[in-house]
């Protein structure tokens, strides 16, 4: 199932960036005392009492200021509390509740989301402890007395925030639907191609950059198999921001790949591929979602006997790490090579499914050796005992190792390969996990 997504919000200069590092476990945010300074959206995976979730950070919430910069964040925080399953709203003890704190409330409310009140900077409980009762003004329920920066009472904010996710809601989903996120920097065609696979004007389409304020689950059947298309396009942009709108892509984009099977990355041949479009596409792999690309707009691209390939060389250049990814040139607006994405769909969601005994498995393992024998590091060689597979979606196999530290990147690769070679896997990731054994 999808992993939860908890949004942190608050007003600038509260200490978002400093929690969310925290409880990151790694310094991923650049933590500043200029309040601003935090103006993308960034996310991570975190792990609490056996829960996995996504956390984002945030620009600070500033509704009422006439910044363009201040502005621009409110925009993206507002995408991010329309993602999120819960939303840690974050205040500062030594402040006090300001009007800046009463208006983002009062948004929050209006979010219908669980709220958590973290009160932030309470170094000193005995100091702060009557302090944070303030906060029960905010109408937002039981505040949290929390310091960051001194990691106190980070367990008790992680226990409420877990409190929240479903137990397991894996049961209730229908197995024989495909979830299909549709994902893609703005103005790409992601509302176009929902459009033509429904065959109705489903999501609104227009030429300015992220015109699609909400996302959008479409359910389709397609010759007896059922799918749910997700649509990312991203916030509709405010006419004097003038911060990049590929900005606000990216949480649409990191909210749909987990709930997604199979994501389409849409890349516009008119630009040919962006530094966008490789971070788009790095959110699927690391997610091990499979996924297919889909190069829209080919219809207007003037093309000789050596167009697709040069577009496929330069995909293969700047998505290096996704060599497995199907491609596909389509065109959203007529409809070209439109209905041959159906089974690239069902063939990489089954391929991320795919499990292999393990007997097979090893079979694969010997010959591959025996075609290129494992490398040695100062005369000492890598022995590698056996494998099995752990988990599928993405297919992720443990190898069983005399020394990890052995285990170059390169070998890696070439089991890789063959198990490819052997079992298709076309369309998604694969994942190793390298264990010591004693010999």
């Amino acid at each position: 199932m999808a992993k939860p997504i908890v949004a942190i919000i608050g007003r600038p200069n509260v200490g978002k960036s400093t929690l969310f590092n925290r409880l990151a476990g790694e310094r991923i945010s650049i933590v500043e005392d200029t309040p601003g300074v935090t103006r993308d959206r960034i996310y991570a995976d975190a792990e609490w009492l056996d829960y996995n979730f996504t956390i984002i950070d945030t620009g600070g919430l500033e509704p009422e200021s006439d910044d363009l910069i201040l502005k621009s964040m409110y925009a993206q925080a507002e995408i991010a509390i329309g993602a999120a399953d819960v939303i840690v709203f974050v205040t500062d003890v030594k402040t006090g509740v300001t009007d800046s704190d009463m208006n983002v409330a009062n948004i929050l409310r209006k979010a219908g989301k669980p709220v958590i009140v973290a009160v932030n900077k309470v170094d000193d409980l005995a100091k702060y402890s009557m302090d944070v009762y303030e906060f029960y003004s905010l109408g937002l329920g039981d505040p949290i007395g929390v310091s960051a920066g001194q990691m106190l009472g980070l367990g008790e904010l992680l226990d409420t925030i877990v409190s929240y996710f479903p137990k397991d809601s894996r049961g209730q989903e229908e197995e024989d639907v495909i979830k299909v996120a549709v994902i893609g920097k703005p103005n790409v065609g992601k509302s176009s191609l929902i459009n033509r696979i429904l065959g109705e004007e489903r999501v609104i389409v227009s030429d300015i950059a992220g015109t699609t304020r909400d996302a959008i689950d479409s359910n389709y059947e397609y010759e007896g198999q059922k799918y749910v298309f997700i649509d990312t396009a991203g916030m509709r942009r405010k006419s004097k921001i003038k911060e990049n709108i590929e900005k606000f892509s990216i949480i649409r984009a990191v909210a749909a790949v987990e709930r997604a099977d199979v994501c389409i990355l849409m890349i516009n041949a008119e630009e040919g591929i962006t530094d966008q479009d490789t971070k788009i596409a790095g959110i699927a792999h690391e997610a091990g979602k499979a996924v297919i690309i889909a190069v829209n707009k080919w219809d207007t691209v003037e093309k000789d006997n050596h167009t697709m390939n040069k577009f496929i060389k330069d995909i293969d250049t700047e998505l290096k790490y996704m060599p497995y990814a199907p491609k596909i040139f389509i065109s959203a607006l007529t409809g070209q090579r439109v209905s041959k994405l159906f089974n690239m769909i069902k063939a990489v969601n089954e391929n991320n499914a795919r499990r292999v005994a393990t007997g097979v498995l090893n079979d694969v393992l010997i010959e591959a050796m025996a075609m290129n024998q494992p490398p040695a590091d100062k005369g000492r060689p890598l022995r590698i005992y056996y494998m099995t597979q752990v988990s599928v979606r993405p297919p992720t196999f443990v190898l069983f190792v005399n020394d990890t530290e052995l285990l170059h990147f390169s070998y890696k690769r070439y089991i890789e390969n063959q198990l490819r070679e052997a079992f298709g896997f076309d369309g998604t990731p694969i994942h190793f996990i390298a264990h010591n054994r004693k010999e």
